[in-house]
């Protein structure tokens, strides 16, 4: 696929994102949607006392320092506590994946039989289409 055609698929995907109810109805996140469209994970981070957190609000929860931007994450993480959602057309994984930078996100666990989910178990991330449209992380295993 030529650079063009990427550039506008992920001009076509910003602009979904834009235009998608949820991240208009909670502005803070739009920088994390707009990076999930890039298959990038973004993190709150507080330069005050050096700690990333989630979820995106304008003020540190560690040291309410109102310095936040938005940094890269190594999109490594581990299983910290999950469920098998079995009442489901096909049972999935429903977890918390504690991130590499400390921060423990919500996520679904992908690419991986539901029964060989284990805590502590080592991830990545990867990015999928939510129903909405917009790209949101998901995890599968990583050695």
């Amino acid at each position: 696929m030529s650079n063009s055609n990427n550039d506008s698929e992920l001009a076509a995907a910003q602009a979904r994102t834009l235009q998608d109810t949820y991240v208009q109805a909670f502005p803070e996140t739009q920088a994390f949607w707009l990076a999930s469209a890039r298959g990038q994970l973004l993190l709150p981070h507080c330069a005050s006392c050096g700690r990333s957190h989630w979820h995106p609000r304008a003020f540190c929860p560690f040291c309410h320092a109102d310095a936040i931007s938005w940094q890269d994450a190594s999109g490594r993480a581990e299983v910290y506590s999950f469920s098998i959602v079995r009442r489901a057309d096909a049972p999935y994984v429903l977890a918390y994946a504690r991130l590499e930078e400390g921060p423990i996100l919500m996520t679904n666990i992908v690419d991986v039989e539901p029964a060989a989910v284990h805590t502590g178990m080592r991830l990545m991330v990867a990015f999928r289409a939510t129903q909405q449209g917009r790209m949101a992380p998901v995890f599968r295993p990583h050695s």
